[in-house]
C-alpha cells in the first residue's frame, strides 16, 4: 500500500519521476546494501525491517529505496515533509499508525530531508518508534550524528549511499532512452560521448542526469521522425558545471578540512587547490580568512611567530577589499602556512592543561603568588616570600607557580623546528638553572 504524500497533490512526473525503480532488482548502485547477500537485501527480502537512516549525497535513490522497501514488504507508506508538517499532524498520523497495527497492516513513515526537522518534531516521531507502531525511514544529506536526535538516532539503523559512478548514470541515462517510461516511443539518436559529457556533469546524483537529459531531448531538433541529440544542445543546458560545494552542509566541513590537513602536510598544491574550489563556489573570505588564523597558532605557533602575523594581516586584507581581489591574499597565506615549519607544541600545552584543570578546578591559588591590596590579604600570607624576577641578574627565580599538587608537570614541549629551537635551548637553560639554584 503506498500514500504518495499527505501534503503533496499529484502533477506531471519528470523523467526522474517516472524512470523511479520500483523493484530492486532496477535499482542501479548501491551494491554494498542491496547485492546479493548483502544486509539490507536481507532485511527486505526476509520482511524484518527496522527504523534506519538513509546518509548520501542527493540523487543517489534514498527515496527510491524507502518507496521499494513499502512495496516489498507490502506496508503502508506515508512521507513528511519538514516544511509543513506540524507536531499536530505527526502525532496524528502515528496514533492512525498505532492503530493499523492492531489491524496487522504496517505503516513506512518517510521523513526526506530529517535534518530539516527540529528538535520537537523529531521527538514526536521518538515513542510510536519505540514501541514499533511505525518503521521510520529518514533520509538525508547531513552527517546524522549532528542532525539527528541522538533518542531517535540510537533507535535506528543508518546505512551510508554512495554517490552513483558515471558508469551507472550512463546505465540510467540509457534506459530512460529506451523505455517507455522515459522516451522509448520516441526515436532519440545520442552518441555515447554525449552520454558520458551528461553523466559527468551529473556528478553521482541520478535526479540531476535524469532531469538534464529531459531538457536537453526537449530542446533538440526534429528531424524525419528523429530527435537527434548534439554537443550543442548539451553545451547548451549546461552552461557551467556546478562545484559539489554546499556552504551549510557537510561538504562545507570536508573542504575546510582538507585545506587545514593540505596546510599541515607542507603541501602548498593541494593547499591553493581546496582554498579555489571554497573560493569559486562562493565561500566567505572572511571564514577562511578565520580558519586560516587558527591554523597559524594551532599547527605552527612558536616555530614562525611570523605566521600568525600573515594571518591576522590577510584577514583585515580581507575586510578591506573582499572577493574576487582578496583571494590573493588568501592564497598568499595559505601557500606561506604551508611552507612554515610545524608545531603543535602551544594547542598540546593548552590541551594537557585543560585536562589537569577540569579535573582541579578546586586547586587554590599559592599564596606566594596571590596580590596583597589589603592589610588584611597581607595578614593572611597572601604574597608572603614573592620573588621578583626583574630584581635578579638572570630574570629568574625558583618560585613555585603551580598548585602544590601539579608542581613538576610538563605541559610545553618545544618542536624541533624553527623558532622552537631556541625556545627549546632556552627552557632547558632556565629548568637547569632552577635545578641547580633550588638546591642551593
Amino acid at each position: 500500500m503506498e500514500q504518495t504524500s499527505l501534503f503533496e497533490k499529484p502533477q506531471n512526473e519528470p523523467l526522474a519521476s517516472r524512470m523511479r525503480p520500483k523493484k530492486l532488482s532496477e535499482v542501479v548502485g548501491q551494491t554494498h546494501l542491496i547485492g546479493e547477500g548483502k544486509l539490507l537485501r536481507r532485511m527486505i527480502e526476509s520482511d524484518n525491517i527496522s527504523s534506519m537512516i538513509f546518509w548520501g549525497p542527493p540523487g543517489v535513490g534514498k527515496t527510491t529505496l524507502a518507496r521499494i522497501i513499502a512495496n516489498e514488504t507490502k506496508s503502508e507508506f506515508i512521507t513528511f515533509s519538514a516544511v509543513t508538517s506540524g507536531i499536530k499532524e505527526i502525532k496524528k498520523v502515528m496514533e492512525d499508525a498505532a492503530n493499523n497495527k492492531k489491524l496487522g497492516v504496517k505503516t513506512i513513515v518517510f521523513v526526506d530531508e530529517i535534518h530539516r526537522f527540529n528538535k520537537a518534531q523529531q521527538d514526536a516521531f521518538l515513542p510510536f518508534v519505540e514501541k514499533g507502531a511505525i518503521i521510520l525511514i529518514g533520509a538525508t544529506t547531513e552527517n546524522p550524528s549532528f542532525e539527528i536526535n541522538n533518542a531517535l538516532l540510537s533507535r535506528c539503523r543508518v546505512f551510508v549511499l554512495k554517490e552513483l559512478t558515471p558508469e551507472d548514470i550512463i546505465i540510467l541515462l540509457k534506459r530512460a532512452i529506451t523505455d517507455e517510461r522515459g522516451f522509448g516511443k520516441e526515436n532519440i539518436e545520442i552518441e555515447d560521448d554525449t552520454l558520458n559529457a551528461i553523466a559527468l556533469f551529473a556528478n553521482g546524483d541520478a535526479r540531476s542526469a535524469l532531469t538534464t537529459l529531459d531538457m536537453v531531448i526537449t530542446n533538440a531538433e526534429e528531424e524525419n521522425g528523429k530527435i537527434k541529440v548534439t554537443k550543442e544542445n548539451v553545451e547548451e543546458c549546461i552552461s557551467k558545471k556546478t562545484l559539489l560545494y554546499d556552504k551549510k552542509g557537510e561538504e562545507h566541513y570536508n573542504i575546510i578540512s582538507a585545506l587545514h590537513k593540505s596546510m599541515r602536510n607542507s603541501d602548498p598544491d593541494a593547499a591553493v587547490y581546496w582554498l579555489a574550489r571554497m573560493l569559486e563556489a562562493g565561500e566567505d573570505p572572511i571564514y577562511i580568512a578565520r580558519r586560516i588564523t587558527r591554523f597559524a597558532a594551532e599547527d605552527i605557533g612558536l616555530a614562525d611567530t611570523n605566521a600568525l602575523n600573515v594571518a591576522i594581516n590577510v584577514y583585515h586584507a580581507c575586510h578591506f577589499i573582499g572577493m574576487p581581489e582578496c583571494n590573493v591574499h588568501l592564497s598568499e597565506a595559505v601557500i606561506y602556512m604551508s611552507l612554515a615549519p610545524k608545531s603543535n607544541a602551544c594547542d598540546v600545552a593548552y590541551q594537557l592543561a585543560s585536562s589537569d584543570a577540569k579535573k582541579m578546578l578546586t586547586e587554590p591559588v599559592p599564596l606566594v603568588i596571590r596580590n596583597a591590596p589589603t592589610k588584611l590579604m597581607k595578614e593572611l600570607h597572601y604574597g608572603e616570600g614573592y620573588q621578583y624576577a626583574h630584581d635578579t641578574k638572570e630574570k629568574l627565580t625558583t618560585m613555585e607557580c603551580l598548585p602544590p599538587s601539579l608542581q613538576g608537570r610538563t605541559y610545553y614541549h618545544p618542536g624541533v623546528l624553527g623558532n622552537e629551537i631556541k625556545f627549546k635551548q632556552r627552557l632547558e637553560q632556565i629548568k637547569e638553572w632552577k635545578k641547580k639554584h633550588k638546591t642551593k
